[in-house]
């Protein structure tokens, strides 16, 4: 498996977020420049040198100050050759002038901004740190040092949310110009805050209908804007596609770095460990920090090309299929091909098998179909 991309995990966030589910911890007494020594360590261990894509994802990465932000960039640019998109995500109020100078200056071509949401009530029931104000004022500091593609999240279906407050949110981005935006319905994750509230009957969340409504809203605007759908919840304006997230979706190998980070290497899915003082007891012990790893079998890695690739608006190729298993995709999954496209779910085209605008909407059970083990 050729390996031409790396994820890098900054697991401290100045503000846990209400809805959050990743490895993430309060900066404020955490050991952040152990980890970025562990973290150096572990991304010299790795056999590649030469990358395509670097994603730098948390947590937020922002949430580092200068100094740790410049040895962290520094480490990078220094072990690895990124010939490709370098990202990071990053928070509006944290993305200073000074920071995003210091990003562009070391390479990074693209940014992640959490914004979620414009309206200042929906931020505070997020616990989100940055004001309205501050998503323009990051964008513009990020324009004016000429990074190359800005994105932005956008969430939907939130407590509270009407769907006149996502149209908004969502004309107010694209009034910005920027190039890219994810928009993610949420999702109430255990060990998340809003579940916990959830589960004690003190959070609301808009039926499933508004969320289906929001989302088919969303597929109707882009439509009409600059921007493209090349994935179910992604949308990017000409030689603006994420390519370090089309490498998950395609099913290719990437390292992942740091405590939580997961990677594909070779056949081998593994996960880190998530608590920090884990993570750094491993890698100065000289160990791999691993938490688990298992090794797809072929049914399973077939499975996970058809959900990922369904993803993307292309779809499936059947060719790769054929290449990748050394069968054809019908002899797998003619059946169910054909019992989805009659109900009007995928279609073909071009070789490739892909979702319809009403498979989009419903895409979990389109995904569950192709569960063979189910």
């Amino acid at each position: 498996m050729d390996v031409k991309s790396a994820y890098i995990h900054i697991p401290f966030c100045v503000r846990i977020c209400t809805y959050c589910d990743f490895n993430k911890y309060y900066i404020q007494n955490q050991p952040v420049d152990t980890y970025i020594d562990c973290l150096i360590k572990e991304m010299e261990n790795s056999e590649v040198r030469e990358l395509e894509t670097v994603f730098v994802g948390g947590g937020t990465p922002t949430a580092l100050n200068m100094q740790q932000l410049d040895r962290l960039l520094k480490a990078i640019t220094s072990i690895f050759t990124i010939k490709g998109e370098f990202s990071f995500e990053a928070n509006p109020d944290e993305l200073t002038l000074e920071k995003v100078q210091l990003l562009k200056d070391y390479g990074v071509n693209r940014l992640s901004m959490g914004v979620q949401t414009f309206k200042p009530e929906l931020l505070d029931i997020l616990g989100r740190t940055h004001k309205t104000e501050d998503i323009y004022q990051s964008v513009e500091n990020a324009r004016s040092v000429g990074i190359e593609s800005i994105s932005l999240d956008l969430m939907y279906h939130l407590p509270k949310q009407t769907l006149e407050d996502f149209k908004d949110s969502l004309e107010r981005a694209l009034a910005m110009d920027i190039d890219h935006i994810s928009s993610y319905g949420l999702i109430l994750e255990p060990k998340t805050q809003f579940y916990n509230m959830y589960r004690k009957g003190q959070l609301q969340v808009p039926n499933e209908d508004i969320g289906e409504e929001m989302y088919e809203y969303l597929l109707e605007r882009m439509s009409k804007s600059e921007m493209h759908q090349y994935e179910i919840s992604n949308f990017g304006k000409r030689n603006h596609e994420s390519e370090h997230n089309k490498v998950y979706w395609k099913n290719e190998g990437y390292y992942g770095f740091g405590a939580g980070a997961s990677g594909y290497v070779n056949g081998e899915r593994y996960n880190n460990v998530n608590p920090v003082n884990h993570y750094i007891k491993k890698i100065e012990n000289n160990e791999r920090p691993l938490l688990d790893s298992t090794f797809p079998t072929q049914t399973e890695q077939m499975e996970e090309e058809m959900f990922l690739g369904l993803r993307m608006n292309k779809g499936v190729s059947k060719q790769r299929f054929n290449e990748k298993f050394d069968q054809p995709i019908e002899q797998v999954y003619g059946q169910t091909i054909k019992d989805l496209i009659s109900k009007d779910l995928l279609f073909e085209k071009d070789g490739y098998i892909a979702m319809t605008e009403r498979g989009k909407v419903i895409g979990n059970t389109v995904f569950e179909s192709f569960l063979l083990n189910v």
